[in-house]
């Protein structure tokens, strides 16, 4: 269903993690290390996070690029929001917002996408992958990592790089290009 411009109505995944927001904050910005709740992904960008900055979620080996974007807010610690390609697609752009707010001793935190063209592969992917953030975002502020299920999906996951497609390889997806998306 589309909201009559083409891209599908927008989607929210909350969750509350018992963690401090400066925690979550903290898990959820990192760069140059795996995290767990973006598919093992390490979250590259050639300066500081930044509004304007390129990023890009790459694999542990560097060899792909999944998902580039740039940043377009960054208010620390309670919202980040970027511009969202998945590069083995030929699909727009979308926007993913992470908001932050504290509450009960914890903090209530929201994925939303929008923009996210209708019928495509990237809706597809979209909806498949926002439970899993937040559920793992969760796991990785309270308790220091992700649980069991998680780390051996991510082990098979990475078992299925070599399977990438060739147009995701980071050679294809420099920042000066990410910076004109």
């Amino acid at each position: 269903m589309t909201d009559g411009g083409g891209t599908a109505p927008k989607a929210v995944y909350k969750v509350h993690i018992e963690a401090p927001i400066e925690t979550v904050w903290n898990e959820l910005v990192k760069t140059d290390e795996v995290l767990p709740f973006f598919f093992g992904s390490v979250c590259r960008t050639p300066g500081e996070m930044e509004v304007g900055a390129p990023i890009a979620m790459e694999t542990t080996n560097g060899k792909y690029r999944t998902v580039v974007g740039k940043v377009i807010e960054f208010s620390p610690p309670h919202r980040y929001s970027h511009t969202f390609k998945f590069t083995g697609h030929d699909d727009p752009p979308c926007t993913v917002t992470y908001e932050l707010v504290e509450a009960g001793g914890g903090t209530d935190f929201s994925l939303i996408t929008t923009n996210v063209p209708a019928g495509t592969k990237t809706e597809k992917g979209m909806a498949q992958g926002g439970k899993f953030i937040v559920n793992t975002l969760k796991s990785v502020a309270e308790n220091g990592g992700a649980g069991f299920g998680t780390r051996l999906m991510l082990g098979l996951m990475g078992l299925a790089q070599p399977l990438t497609p060739k147009v995701s390889r980071s050679e294809n997806w420099p920042f000066d290009v990410i910076e004109k998306l």
